[in-house]
């Protein structure tokens, strides 16, 4: 039974500002992941960096910050920063795929060196004083190299072992491993959450129903693209037409507010509409002006046009990856 919904830290789309009013509307998470920042060579908190993981900044909402890093020196580093912050965990990236970000080896790209990893995790739970936890694929290229990885974890007290159930050459399209991970979920020795695909009330019922073992999820996209869906999942309603609307034009003004420029606002809801949009009915027309708007006026009419001529659905669909 699930008895955890975590908020999966998507970069450019989950941050402070969106957090903020996201919760506000809607909620039904357990707790929000702040998307990764990677320590500097000098060791020195950018304000970006300060701005997303300050307590101040977040409104005490549950927060588990993430690192992407190969070197266990940085990891330890942020962790001392994050615990001066007062977090209580903290949740190292290997499960980002891009291309940009494996190529330095960090992300996914660090599931490629698994005895490097071991000696990685060796120094930094040596020395940690406070919870690691780590979201994961099954690997590069090929799931079966996940049980070598495993092996690798099992090793370590990790506080909870977030899967997603994809290889890295994958990026999050295809269908998920859910044989591998089954043989995950038997065999880790550490607590493990679910991630993949999770995109409706039924996606999450029939993981249950397969895995019962399963207590933890994250949903990232999912909750972006429907953000009624965690509180649907704790036996609340599906989002009205109302108040989605109020979510986006309250999103759309703190953005404002937070960048003091109007038209960076405009491109921060163009790539929250990027998953939004699968929430309502025969979209592509309006769809491809939200691509192409080219400057606030044009967004904010075909936001109205959205609300005003389409349908809305109880669940998002179409390809939210």
């Amino acid at each position: 039974m699930i008895r955890r919904i975590d908020f999966a830290p998507l970069d450019g789309i989950t941050k402070v500002v969106f957090r903020q009013v996201w919760h506000r509307f809607f909620g039904g998470v357990d707790r929000y992941f702040i998307p990764f920042f990677s320590p500097t060579d000098q060791h020195i908190m950018t304000r970006k960096d300060l701005r997303e993981l300050d307590p101040a900044n977040n409104g005490g909402l549950p927060l588990v910050p993430q690192v992407m890093t190969r070197r266990a020196g940085d990891f330890l580093w942020a962790a001392e920063q994050a615990g001066d912050l007062g977090y209580t965990e903290v949740n190292l990236n290997l499960g980002c795929p891009s291309g940009t970000v494996t190529a330095k080896g960090k992300g996914a790209g660090f599931l490629a060196k698994p005895d490097q990893l071991d000696q990685f995790f060796d120094e930094v739970f040596s020395k940690v004083h406070m919870p690691v936890s780590v979201k994961t694929r099954l690997g590069i290229a090929d799931p079966a190299e996940f049980g070598a990885l495993l092996a690798v974890y099992d090793r370590y007290p990790i506080a909870c072992l977030t899967i997603h159930a994809r290889v890295q050459k994958e990026k999050y399209r295809g269908p998920v491993h859910l044989e591998e991970f089954a043989q995950a979920l038997a065999e880790s020795k550490n607590p493990v959450c679910y991630n993949g695909d999770l995109r409706t009330v039924e996606d999450v019922h029939a993981l249950e129903a397969r895995f019962p073992a399963v207590e933890a999820v994250m949903i990232g996209r999912g909750a972006v693209a429907d953000p009624a869906l965690p509180r649907k999942l704790r036996g609340g309603p599906a989002a009205a037409r109302e108040e989605l609307q109020a979510f986006t034009q309250a999103l759309y003004q703190a953005y404002q507010d937070y960048y003091g420029q109007v038209g960076t606002a405009a491109q921060r809801m163009r790539e929250v509409w990027f998953y939004l949009i699968h929430l309502f009915e025969d979209a592509e027309r309006l769809n491809k002006k939200l691509r192409r708007f080219k400057n606030p006026g044009e967004y904010e009419a075909v936001e109205a046009a959205i609300f005003q001529e389409l349908a809305l659905r109880d669940h998002a669909e179409g390809d939210l990856f």
